[in-house]
């Protein structure tokens, strides 16, 4: 007899991205604006989480991984970490399902202790928890060492989206067999670059997972399948819709630092007002630091306090105009930017200097995935944006990477591996059980699926949100267990 199982998720997830200012490259407007985690205080934040959310309970374990799952040549393996909870599992006995989080752009830990999600509905599904680390991220690292795995581009040329999705398929596949669970089925969650490879490992690995979770995923970022100002004209019209006097001191900001920059020792004076640790190298460096702030910003601008990325109140960027229109009389623009700019950087206060390169190993592992495969095509329309106008222009892009990496991108490769133009068609004639959940407040929707293609591939759409979304989805249990229908009922 056929059983089902009836599940109403309610979910609010956080943009799951890590900030970094310390990048290799010398113009942060070349890459794509997956923020990386910071280095410094790493450890004291996971700490901080591990206190405070004492129901996240995981044991962290390592899996001997294949270097190159594509090849047969004698390479050395490399430790993945993966963290576990079966706290409430059903077992393997009773079809109990498995969780699986794919992991981000950096350290697992920190993406476990923010995915709320999951943890919740655990109890629920009676599933297994698992989160498997990106390779060369985390404490996940080829050859040994940070060090080594990022030593140039023969050692770095492993990692891939495509080796990633491998290492978590094997995973799971070694997993269940250890388990005696092979028959239990696998849901894929995953945020942002997290949520990419949830929707493209369901499509590439059909037999391993029955769906996918890809929350603000945007596997249309490629090429010229979306405009490549989406992404700055959404960000630009989170501020405004707050403040148009905010957005247009913004944007008259930018020719103000390059003004202050130009006169005697204009730099040593913008390195006092921002309060800098260090005196500024240049302008850019200053407008790359603001720009981040205010992208970011766009991304995690929740109506309640969070510190994912950084510490800050509900509606941060609200509370970001407030300080820019409320500043007095007297202030300056760029007195009224740092004002500003403080909540991302300062909320609690407890920082006496900013540093604007907190990177200590010098390179980044995004970096390089975004000057090899994922080339993400992205400029500022003047008119639009509160932003610098600036196009993006491919051989400048090609050029930093050589410098960098001695690699040359190939923008053309993840549309031809995962697809991208005319995804209505692809997805809705070789895909199913995907659920692309946005809110459209946040910059990473433009890139994503924002309209349903069928009956199983569903966009769940929040008009003033950021990714937060309602979803019922039944699935029919046939008599060899597995599950294969899935029809979504939303509102």
């Amino acid at each position: 007899m056929a059983s089902h199982f009836c599940l109403l998720l309610i979910f609010t997830f956080f943009t799951l991205v890590f900030p970094s200012n310390g990048s290799s490259l010398s113009s942060s407007k070349l890459l794509p604006r997956f923020p990386r985690y910071t280095f410094q205080n790493r450890e004291a934040r996971i700490q901080q989480f591990r206190g405070d959310r004492n129901e996240y309970r995981y044991e962290t374990k390592f899996f001997s991984q294949q270097l190159d799952h594509f090849s047969f040549a004698d390479l050395p393996k490399f430790s993945q970490r993966y963290l576990i909870n079966s706290d409430h599992w059903l077992g393997a006995s009773a079809l109990g399902p498995i969780f699986l989080y794919c992991g981000n752009e950096g350290d697992i830990e920190w993406f476990a202790t923010n995915s709320g999600f999951i943890w919740d509905i655990a109890p629920k599904f009676g599933a297994l928890l698992v989160f498997p680390e990106h390779r060369y991220y985390g404490e996940s690292m080829p050859y040994g060492s940070r060090e080594e795995a990022y030593k140039n581009a023969t050692t770095l040329s492993y990692l891939t989206t495509e080796q990633a999705l491998a290492d978590f398929a094997v995973f799971v596949t070694d997993l269940k067999r250890n388990l005696s669970a092979e028959a239990c089925p696998v849901v894929l969650f995953g945020g942002s670059y997290g949520g990419m490879l949830a929707a493209w490992m369901r499509l590439k690995y059909p037999h391993i997972a029955i769906g996918a979770l890809a929350s603000s995923a945007p596997i249309l970022q490629f090429e010229d399948v979306v405009p490549p100002e989406t992404f700055y004209d959404i960000a630009s019209n989170d501020f405004k819709r707050e403040s148009s006097s905010c957005f247009n001191t913004i944007k008259d900001s930018w020719d103000a630092i390059i003004a202050e920059g130009q006169k005697e020792n204009g730099l040593l004076q913008l390195t006092k007002t921002f309060h800098f640790c260090r005196v500024l190298n240049s302008t850019d460096d200053l407008s790359d630091w603001l720009d981040s702030a205010y992208s970011y910003l766009a991304m995690v601008d929740y109506p309640y306090p969070a510190d994912f990325m950084m510490p800050l109140p509900g509606h941060p960027i609200r509370e970001v105009c407030r300080k820019i229109d409320g500043a007095g009389s007297n202030a300056s623009i760029l007195d009224r930017i740092y004002a500003g700019i403080s909540v991302y950087y300062n909320y609690t206060g407890n920082v006496d200097c900013f540093k604007l390169d907190d990177d200590p190993h010098g390179l980044d592992g995004w970096n390089w995935q975004a000057c090899t495969e994922m080339v993400m095509p992205m400029s500022s329309n003047q008119e639009n944006s509160m932003f610098p106008g600036y196009g993006f222009n491919y051989s400048s892009y090609k050029e930093e990477c050589w410098n960098t990496f001695r690699v040359n991108p190939r923008p053309k490769w993840v549309t031809t591996e995962f697809g991208g133009h005319d995804i209505a068609t692809t997805l809705k004639s070789f895909g199913s059980n995907i659920i692309f959940s946005n809110g459209l407040l946040d910059p990473w929707s433009g890139g994503s699926v924002l309209k349903n293609l069928s009956d199983t591939i569903v966009a769940l759409v929040t008009k003033e949100g950021h990714i937060t979304w309602i979803y019922d989805l039944q699935h029919q249990k046939t008599r060899n267990g597995l599950w294969t229908s899935g029809k979504p009922r939303y509102g």
